[in-house]
């Protein structure tokens, strides 16, 4: 499989991802910042949360690895959790901020 539709089989796996208090799906929400496929068809992802304090920032990054391991063609993920820029609600898709009544 190639780089590319590995990568659209990592992001696909990701919108079936969800933040437990919110409705919509990490990608959707803008908490996932890259997605490298590196050699090997290794994964690396850096994403952050909607806050420091989040529920979810123990469990979210290790479902998000779980997940993605489970695709056919990985070989290893890597999950980095990042504060840096933080999070902010124009970093959702537009789809994302309409089911939510942002827009």
């Amino acid at each position: 499989m190639n780089e590319e539709a590995l990568r659209q089989k990592v992001i696909e796996c990701l919108q079936t991802i969800y933040d437990p208090e919110i409705p919509v799906n990490i990608y959707s929400m803008g908490l996932v910042y890259t997605i490298d496929i590196l050699p090997i068809n290794n994964v690396q992802i850096v994403m952050t949360l909607t806050a420091p304090s989040c529920p979810a920032a123990q469990s979210l990054p290790i479902e998000v690895d779980q997940k993605v391991r489970q695709i056919e063609g990985i070989n290893d993920v890597h999950v980095t959790v990042t504060w840096t820029p933080p999070w902010n609600k124009s970093m959702m898709s537009e789809e994302a901020q309409l089911e939510l009544g942002f827009l």
